[in-house]
């Protein structure tokens, strides 16, 4: 089993000691109807071998044994605390492995799909990583890049000017805080050409609307306010707000606030989840 390094190797300083995996599990229950939709849009069959790259913390890794039993679903992540994650929740049939996308420790064209969400965007050479994938897959295996919000979320139907001014102020903050160019993170929306590059077949892509209006499931509302509201926003912004809407922003994300606004009866969330496909 190959450890992943200690060293930032990722584009967002990505490494073995990084800890998504609290977010990831909101996530995962959050968009699990949308991401099972995708899973079954594959019309993936018994007996098929499949790899989840990039697992965190697992919950995909049953919905895809699901699919293929008896076939074999292997789960890879760099992070220590996902993959011990992943492990709690894992088929007993799964196999979780701790270790590098780009150097992975498995048998080359030994899997018939390669399945990986949020993760390219990670990478430092995203071309990489999917050529990495490609060496995996036997032929007529395809590799199924999902990534969640390439077009700007909607939190706020009923100001856009706010919305506007956070959806900038995020960017802006990534931006500073991993000394990256605005390109860099605008990239993550080129996942269907990376295929294309790879020179991979029939490639084609399908995007998936999560939407939630009030009143949502506790899942949905936990995963706004701590993902979202509380750890990518909270005092992150300050600096990228004026004053006043950081105050207006700071109102709609508190639970115990009148102006709350998963409590509002317009409250209105978009989110995209576009998965590209291509064959080798």
């Amino acid at each position: 089993m190959a450890h992943g390094s200690t060293t930032a190797a990722g584009l967002l300083g990505d490494t073995a000691t990084r800890d998504y995996s609290r977010k990831l599990k909101l996530f995962n229950a959050f968009a699990e109807p949308e991401l099972r939709e995708a899973i079954a849009s594959l019309a993936l069959r018994p007996g098929m071998n499949v790899l989840d790259a990039g697992c965190g913390t697992g919950e995909a890794l049953g919905w895809l044994a699901a699919e293929v039993s008896p076939g074999a679903v292997v789960g890879i992540d760099m992070a220590t605390a996902h993959v011990n994650a992943a492990r709690s929740v894992a088929p007993q049939s799964s196999l979780v492995l701790q270790g590098d996308l780009l150097a992975p420790p498995l048998e080359p064209e030994s899997f018939d799909l390669a399945w990986s969400v949020n993760v390219i965007n990670h990478l430092r050479s995203p071309s990489a990583g999917v050529d990495a994938l490609r060496t995996l897959l036997r032929p007529g295996g395809r590799i199924a890049l999902g990534q969640s919000s390439l077009l700007p979320d909607m939190y706020f139907a009923w100001d856009s000017r706010l919305e506007r001014l956070v959806n900038e102020a995020v960017r802006q903050y990534y931006r500073d805080r991993y000394r990256l160019d605005e390109r860099d993170l605008a990239d993550v929306r080129a996942i269907f050409g990376l295929l294309r590059k790879a020179g991979l077949k029939n490639v084609r892509a399908r995007t998936f609307m999560i939407e939630r209006v009030s009143p949502m499931r506790p899942a949905d509302e936990s995963y706004l306010v701590e993902a979202i509201f509380r750890d990518t926003w909270s005092g992150r912004l300050q600096p990228y707000l004026s004053q006043s809407d950081r105050q207006a922003l700071m109102r709609l994300c508190d639970p115990a606030h009148a102006d709350f606004a998963l409590r509002r009866d317009d409250f209105h969330f978009l989110q995209t989840f576009t998965l590209a496909i291509g064959e080798v």
